[in-house]
């Protein structure tokens, strides 16, 4: 396996990355928000702690 070289990032400053991140975050969808809240969710309290609650408050959201 390689690493993707063009998808390294070099910053001057923590501000600096900070700054980015909050830049990526602010372009990125609701879906990728979304799946990224429910991966990080399962990393901490794993799988079953996904399933119910959340996808069905996310599909109302999605409805109105």
């Amino acid at each position: 396996m390689r690493i993707d070289k063009t998808q390294i990032i070099i910053a001057d400053s923590h501000e600096q990355l900070d700054e980015m991140d909050i830049e990526y975050w602010n372009n990125a969808t609701a879906q990728k928000k979304f799946e990224t809240i429910t991966y990080l969710r399962e990393c901490f309290y794993g799988p079953e702690a996904t399933t119910g609650r959340v996808q069905r408050f996310h599909t109302i959201l999605e409805l109105k």
